[in-house]
């Protein structure tokens, strides 16, 4: 057995770039020890994990795997507690996000999206599960606010993060009492980087009670309140969107 690590232990999917990097930051920063996940953004993971090891030497582990490859998943968990002999949270942040013309869906395009943003979550969940129970960990999964509202053109997405959504409760009832399980569904925190844009800052400003886009920040902090200062919150799905959902 490896030796374990006196910090709680933290796995983050998709954390090499964007939100996911501001939760291996932000987890990082509390106190965590981080196996980070990527899938082709090697290059970026590289650069964060030195950012990280320069604070703290040692308290990171870099994984790469493609998770529409379910036989790959299990690894990633096995891979975590070789490093670091415990793992007390779960962040399943990875996703895959394009438009889908409802016309022209495909079969491939609604398996990668289910495979990423629905399958794999599930999968990973009840791979970490045992070790889960054993830290009384907890597991927060990355959803949408779209999840719940159809967003035109990405319908094959939103039904992917809708079976997300379900996921998060099903697990919160099935890992109780030992697991929490949450979700944190943000809305408008960063620009996508698709050509297809599901809103403009006119709309964002009109649309939001607050009137501003948030920022990876925001969704980072809940996703810590959720893991380390919420032990009686779990079958929880908290909008992190000022107030955008109040309009959809």
């Amino acid at each position: 057995m490896p030796a374990q690590s006196q910090n709680s232990v933290a796995l983050i999917t998709g954390a090499a770039r964007r939100i996911g990097a501001q939760i291996a930051r932000t987890l990082h920063g509390a106190g965590y020890d981080v196996a980070l996940h990527c899938r082709h953004s090697r290059a970026e993971l590289e650069a964060l994990i030195a950012e990280l090891e320069s604070t703290r030497a040692g308290s990171t582990l870099a994984l790469q795997a493609d998770l529409t490859d379910s036989a790959c998943l299990p690894q990633l968990i096995e891979n975590a507690i070789a490093r670091f002999g415990r793992l007390d949270a779960l962040v399943n942040n990875a996703a895959t996000f394009s438009p889908t013309s409802f016309g022209s869906i495909t079969s491939q395009q609604c398996d990668d999206f289910f495979a990423v943003n629905a399958r794999a979550p599930l999968l990973l969940s009840q791979a970490a599960a045992a070790h889960l129970r054993r830290s009384c960990g907890a597991i927060v999964n990355i959803i949408d606010i779209y999840a719940q509202h159809p967003l035109p053109h990405y319908m094959a997405y939103c039904m992917s993060k809708a079976a997300l959504a379900m996921a998060t409760l099903a697990l919160a009832q099935e890992l109780g009492p030992e697991v929490r399980v949450n979700g944190v569904s943000p809305g408008n925190v960063l620009w996508s980087e698709q050509p297809i844009k599901a809103e403009t800052m006119v709309t964002l400003v009109e649309r939001t009670a607050l009137k501003r886009q948030g920022s990876p920040q925001d969704i980072a902090g809940a996703v810590l309140w959720l893991l380390r200062d919420a032990p009686y919150v779990t079958g929880q799905i908290l909008r992190v969107d000022g107030g955008r959902g109040l309009t959809l």
